[in-house]
C-alpha cells in the first residue's frame, strides 16, 4: 500500500504555538522534492506534547496542504486505547489515508493485550492501520508472532518496524505474506531492510533531505543496489546526526539551517540541540551536499 520515502514530519512551533504556515510550506517542499507519503503527529512530530485540539489541527493542516497528491498517514497512537480510537475517528473523518499507531507505551501490555488493543482499534474505525513497533521508546515489543497475527486483521495493512531486528523482515514476510507492507523505522537500516524486501522508510532524515531520500528509495525500488549504496553512504552521517541529541532537536536545527522560515523551537521535555549536536548536523549537511 505504501512505499518510498515517507518523512515522519516535525511539528514546527513559534512562540510556543503550532506554526501552521511553516508546516504547510514544509509539506509543499516535501511533495515538490519527491516524497511519496507524509506522517504528521508521529514521534518526530512531538505528538506526546500536543493537546487534542492541537493534534487535530496538525493532521487537518497536513491533509489540506497535501490536497490528495500523496497519502497522509496520521499519527494516532496512544497508551490509552480509547484515546487512540478518538484520534483514528478524527483522522478518518478528516480524510487521512491511514493511521500510524504505536504500541501502547508505559502500560507494558502483554502480547495478548497488544492484540486486544489493535483489534479494538480495527473494530472502531475503518481507517487502515500501520502498526508502529519501537520497543526502545515503548518498552513493549510487538513480537514477530504477534505481528503476523495482527496482519490477519484486514485493516492492518503495514508495519513501521523500528525494532532494529532485520531478521523480522523475513519472518514477517513468511508469516504475513509477501504483499504485507513493511516499512523501516530506522534510517540507518533502510538499505538492508530494502534488500530483505522492505517497501520504504518512515524517515527522520527525509525531513531535511527529501530529494536525496526519494532518490535513494527509487534506486532501491528498481534494484539499483550500487546506486542505493552510494546514496546510503552519502546520507549516513546525516542519519546519525539526526540522533546526536534527543529527537527532534537535531532535525529541527537542521531544517532551520536549510530554510530561513523554519524555527528550531522544540517543546519541553525536549530541549534545543546541544552545541556538539549542532556541529555534527552542520558537518553532515555539508557531507550530504544539502548545504
Amino acid at each position: 500500500m505504501f512505499s518510498g520515502s515517507i518523512p515522519a514530519l516535525v511539528t514546527p512551533f513559534r512562540d510556543g504555538a503550532f506554526d501552521a504556515p511553516a508546516f504547510k510550506r514544509l509539506v509543499e517542499w516535501q511533495i515538490d522534492e519527491g516524497t511519496s507519503a507524509l506522517v504528521p503527529c508521529g514521534t518526530t512530530g512531538e505528538s506526546p506534547t500536543l493537546g487534542f485540539d492541537e493534534h487535530y489541527r496538525v493532521i487537518d493542516a497536513c491533509i489540506e496542504a497535501a490536497a490528495g497528491r500523496v497519502p497522509v498517514i496520521a499519527g494516532c497512537g496512544s497508551n490509552d486505547t480509547a484515546t487512540a480510537i478518538r484520534h483514528m475517528r478524527h483522522a478518518e473523518a478528516a480524510g487521512a489515508t491511514a493511521a500510524l499507531v504505536v504500541a501502547p507505551y508505559y502500560n507494558r501490555p502483554t502480547q495478548d493485550g497488544l492484540l486486544a488493543h489493535f483489534e479494538a482499534l480495527a473494530e472502531a474505525s475503518d481507517l487502515p492501520i500501520v502498526v508502529y513497533n519501537v520497543p526502545s521508546r515503548t518498552v513493549t515489543d510487538i513480537s514477530a508472532e504477534t505481528m503476523c497475527r495482527l496482519a490477519e486483521i484486514p485493516s492492518i495493512v503495514a508495519i513501521k518496524d523500528a525494532s532494529g531486528d532485520l531478521a523480522r523482515v523475513t519472518v514477517h514476510r513468511a508469516g504475513a505474506g509477501g504483499d504485507f507492507c513493511q516499512l523501516s523505522g530506522n534510517d540507518d537500516l533502510w538499505l538492508p531492510h530494502a534488500v530483505l524486501g522492505g517497501a520504504g522508510c518512515i524517515s527522520v532524515t527525509a525531513n531535511v533531505a527529501p530529494r536525496l531520500c526519494a532518490d535513494f528509495a527509487a534506486a532501491c525500488a528498481r534494484g539499483d543496489w550500487t546506486g542505493a549504496l552510494m546514496l546510503h553512504d552519502r546520507l549516513f552521517a546525516l542519519h546519525k546526526a539526526m540522533f546526536s541529541d534527543a529527537s527532534p532537536g537535531p532535525v529541527k536545527y537542521a531544517l532551520s539551517r536549510v530554510h530561513d522560515w523554519f524555527s528550531p523551537e522544540v517543546r519541553l521535555p525536549i530541549i534545543p540541540a546541544s552545541e556538539a549536536s549542532r556541529k555534527a548536523v552542520d558537518a553532515a549537511l555539508v557531507a550530504a551536499g544539502v548545504l
